[in-house]
C-alpha cells in the first residue's frame, strides 16, 4: 500500500494537466471489465488512476471472494505503459467451511506493457510482462511472473477482436482438505496458463464499449481441472476524465462453477508536470 501511495499521492496533490484523449473507454484494461485486453496502451505522458475496481466471486461451498485492487498506469514512453496495483481481498467462507473470515493484502502487481505496431493490413501486437510479489496477509509465499501476448484486429464498422495468450512462472499450490482457497490466500486470478479471445463494438455517440469474451484458464493449483470461463461487460465515458465499468462472467466448467461480478472506474489525467520545451525553456 506505501508503494501505491507515493504514486499516487504526489499526483494528486499537483494538480492534472489536460488531458489529449477522450476515448479511454475505447481501450480496454485486463479486469475492466473483461479479462481479455486490447494491444495498445496509454498515451504517452498520461497516468489512469484505477480508484476502486472491485470484483466478487462465488465459489464452491457458498464461499464469497471480494478483491479490490487500487492500481495506477501511467504512459512512460510511446507505446508503453506501466502499472501497479496492490490487491486487496477479503474471503468469506459459507456455513459448510466453518463460516470464517479473512482479509488483507494479497500481494503487489507490478506490470509493463508494450505495443510493438499500430493496426495496418496487419493486426495490432503487443506483449506484456510482470510479477506478483509477496506482500500483506493474503499474498503469495512466492514471487510470481508472467509473460503475455496480445493481439488486436479491428473491423468494417468498428468491431475489435481480440486474443490473449499468458503464462504464468511460479510454484504449485495446494489446496487442503475442507478449504476453499489455497494456502497463502493468494490473488483471485492466479493460474498456471491462460488464453481466450473477446469481441468488442462502440456505441461511439453514447462514448459506450460493449464487450464479450470466453477464455480457459489452468488453474495455479494441483489436482484442479481445466476451467473455461465467459462474461459480458461495458465501459462508459463518463466525462472527459472519468471512465465507468461493469461486468458478469461464470465459470463453465473446473471445480469452482461459480459467477463472478466486476465493477470499477478509472481517473484519466495528463502529467502533473511540464514536459521539457525545445531549447531547454
Amino acid at each position: 500500500m506505501r508503494l501505491l501511495a507515493l504514486v499516487t499521492v504526489p499526483v494528486l496533490l499537483v494538480g492534472p494537466s489536460p488531458v489529449r484523449a477522450q476515448t479511454d473507454y475505447y481501450n480496454s484494461d485486463a479486469g475492466r471489465p473483461l479479462t481479455i485486453e486490447d494491444a495498445y496502451a496509454l498515451e504517452r505522458r498520461s497516468i489512469e488512476i484505477q480508484a476502486a475496481p472491485l470484483r466478487l466471486e462465488r465459489v464452491r461451498g457458498r464461499t464469497y471472494r471480494w478483491g479490490i485492487e487500487p492500481e495506477v498506469a501511467i504512459g512512460l514512453f510511446p507505446r508503453t505503459q506501466l502499472e501497479i496495483g496492490v490487491p486487496l481481498a477479503v474471503i468469506e467462507d459459507g456455513p459448510a467451511l466453518g463460516g470464517g473470515r479473512r482479509a488483507g493484502a494479497a500481494g503487489v502487481d507490478v506490470s509493463l506493457l508494450y505495443n510493438l505496431n499500430r493496426e495496418t493490413r496487419l493486426p495490432a501486437f503487443a506483449v506484456a510482462v510482470g510479477g506478483l510479489l509477496p506482500a500483506g496477509a493474503l499474498g503469495p509465499d512466492s514471487p510470481y511472473g508472467s509473460v503475455k501476448g496480445i493481439m488486436t484486429r479491428t473491423f468494417p464498422g468498428a468491431t475489435r477482436i481480440h486474443a490473449n495468450v499468458q503464462a504464468n512462472v511460479g510454484p504449485r499450490l495446494s489446496l487442503p482438505a475442507g478449504s476453499a482457497d489455497p494456502v497463502g490466500g493468494n490473488v483471485l486470478e492466479l493460474s498456471r496458463w491462460l488464453a481466450g479471445v473477446a469481441v468488442d463494438r462502440p456505441l461511439a455517440l453514447r462514448s459506450v464499449l460493449l464487450g464479450a469474451e470466453v477464455f480457459a484458464r489452468a488453474p495455479i493449483v494441483r489436482g484442479q481441472a481445466l476451467e473455461w470461463n465467459a462474461g459480458v461487460g461495458a465501459r462508459w465515458q463518463a466525462d472527459v476524465r472519468w471512465t465507468m465499468d461493469a461486468g458478469l462472467g461464470r465459470h463453465l466448467t473446473g471445480d469452482d462453477r461459480g459467477w463472478y461480478l466486476t465493477i470499477g472506474g478509472a481517473y484519466a489525467m495528463g502529467w502533473p508536470w511540464r514536459a521539457p520545451q525545445a531549447g531547454g525553456q
